[in-house]
């Protein structure tokens, strides 16, 4: 049997990052024309950071500036009465067998991956990644036709590049995660507002009052004070290594750190034209300032990485302009969570 197929109207969509990019085009494919990558974002709370401790990655320290691997989707999906199918598997057979069928029903779905085989990724971006997301939407002359919202256009890989990224080894492994939404409906603009009133206290919550010191805002002080410590403890050349970790997670992991700041503001641009409630665009402002700085920050944190940056006096400016982001986005979530929104 042959399962060559193609969702010839299916229509690509380029964002800043991956999952953000495969709910937007999954949920616009199903006739929710409304859902931007800011929306998505925002209504999936997709903003956070935490370095957890006593867990490396590449060699460095564990740390992301979102929330975990596939809540952004859910969440959105969620938010507006749409339910999600999510699989994973213990073969690729098995994996194969499913995506296939899904194709056959010209079903596109959305594929959790590794970073490290994706062939058609430039060199220098391959590394033991394994929450990037790609659409999956056809095969055509045994190759399956993708979408990866990070690429300015589509691509493909063969039935075996497919499967090797879709059961890489390692921390997050993917298991042949495969997910898709069903039983679209209509979304009225009463039910986008709730669920970005949702979405908005969701975040609070996760940057404001989760506990312990690792996560949050309070994550953010967390790492600070490692860094403060990381050359004397770690020598120079090892402590370097990990700043340069902080600014692979932060640049290059979708929009990073300091991108996904920029996107909370848009988001929080599109939700004060939703909930016409203009002190939402101050805050917006904020975020943007914070994005502006962590920018700043993985600048002087590669100067250190290349070895152009050596003095403790370095490591504690850094160290110093952490507090700072910490402290414009702890006083914009607690501005947020005095709004009273959606009453």
């Amino acid at each position: 049997m042959s399962y060559d197929s193609q969702i010839e109207e299916f229509q690509h969509v380029q964002t800043a990052h991956c999952e953000n990019g495969v709910t937007t085009a999954l949920l616009r494919h199903n006739g929710l024309d409304f859902m931007t990558e800011p929306l998505a974002f925002g209504m999936g709370s997709g903003l956070f950071y935490i370095q957890i401790p006593f867990l490396t990655v590449n060699n460095g320290p564990a740390i992301s500036f979102r929330t975990m691997p596939g809540a952004i989707f859910k969440r959105t999906c969620k938010s507006i009465g749409v339910d999600v199918k999510s699989k994973r598997f213990g073969s690729p057979e098995s994996a194969e067998e499913f995506l296939n069928k899904k194709i056959s029903e010209h079903v596109p779905v959305g594929c959790q991956v590794g970073v490290f085989h994706l062939t058609y990724f430039p060199k220098e971006y391959r590394f033991h990644f394994n929450a990037h997301n790609i659409i999956v939407y056809g095969k055509e002359e045994g190759r399956y036709l993708l979408s990866d919202p990070t690429m300015e256009d589509v691509t493909s890989l063969s039935v075996e590049e497919l499967n090797k990224v879709r059961f890489a080894k390692g921390t997050f492994a993917p298991k042949g995660h495969i997910y898709y939404p069903e039983n679209v409906g209509t979304v009225s603009d009463e039910m986008i507002r709730k669920g970005i009133v949702k979405g908005i206290r969701r975040n609070v919550r996760d940057m404001l009052h989760i506990p312990g010191s690792f996560a949050g805002v309070d994550g953010i002080r967390y790492t600070s004070n490692n860094i403060r410590k990381w050359r004397d403890k770690l020598g120079l050349k090892k402590a370097g290594l990990f700043l340069g970790q902080i600014v692979r997670m932060q640049e290059e992991i979708g929009t990073g750190g300091g991108g996904f700041r920029f996107l909370y503001g848009a988001f929080l641009e599109e939700a004060a034209a939703y909930l016409q409630d203009d002190r939402l665009i101050g805050i917006s402002e904020e975020f943007t300032k914070s994005g502006d700085m962590w920018r700043a920050g993985a600048i002087q944190m590669a100067g250190v990485y290349k070895g152009r940056l050596t003095e403790q006096k370095s490591f504690d400016e850094i160290a110093d302009r952490l507090l700072e982001i910490r402290s414009v986005e702890k006083e914009a979530f607690q501005k947020l969570s005095k709004l009273n929104l959606g009453k």
